[in-house]
């Protein structure tokens, strides 16, 4: 096991112990002062991917999501805020978690931030669109949809005269079952402590199960 792995799996070992997802957010609210606990349902969408598929909120249920808002014409905090997701995509690739895990990106630019132009900015980046969605409106969608669920999400993108938008950065992380968990405000959150949520939601702490869940720690250890 690399060392990197072997690090990783220290600093996320107690929220693997965790009996519920109360005791993760009380340690990550310790820990993080950019962790937001939330606790309601995922505001729902229908938009198209880069590949040209439509994409519903339905359709990723047993998925853990890490949800973000840019544009791809803005030129400071997005291009930020996607490369800091890729750090934290990084890390949960080198896991088993990678399979459990949804990373989506949805333009508040829909008229310029085509289907094409998603599948430029992911490659220019080299992300791994295996488990990484990039998503837009689709033809028949009025062009401020998702600047609409962005305002859903708890934040605005506002268009100016110059075609800029004033936006916050916050990332949101979404449940297997389509509830929205949490919020990580701006860009200086710790990516491990993303991960050890994470970890906590594919794992289901806190949600009774039949029979002994494997942990993902267990996971780790024997890969």
């Amino acid at each position: 096991m690399c060392v990197a792995a072997l690090a990783l799996i220290v600093t996320i070992a107690p929220a693997a112990r965790a009996h519920s997802l109360d005791e993760v957010d009380a340690m990550l609210g310790d820990k993080e002062k950019y962790f937001q606990a939330i606790d309601k349902p995922a505001p729902d969408f229908r938009l198209q991917a880069a590949d040209g598929r439509v994409v519903q909120l339905a359709d990723l249920r047993g998925k853990v999501l890490v949800l973000h808002f840019i544009y791809m014409s803005c030129s400071d905090v997005c291009p930020l805020h996607t490369e800091r997701l890729a750090d934290i995509q990084a890390m949960v690739n080198d896991t088993p978690m990678k399979d459990r895990v949804r990373f989506v990106t949805i333009t508040t630019d829909p008229s310029k931030d085509t289907p094409e132009m998603l599948r430029d900015y992911a490659a220019a980046r080299g992300i791994d669109t295996a488990n990484w969605l990039f998503l837009t409106t689709t033809p028949d969608q009025p062009e401020d949809t998702t600047r609409k669920l962005a305002e859903a999400f708890g934040h605005k993108f506002s268009k100016t005269d110059d075609g800029l938008q004033m936006h916050g950065i916050v990332t949101h992380a979404i449940d297997k079952g389509g509830r929205w968990k949490a919020n990580f405000h701006g860009l200086n959150f710790d990516p491990v402590n993303v991960v050890t949520f994470v970890n906590a939601l594919t794992n289901d702490v806190g949600v009774p199960h039949g029979h002994e869940k494997k942990s993902w720690r267990s996971w780790m250890w024997d890969w």
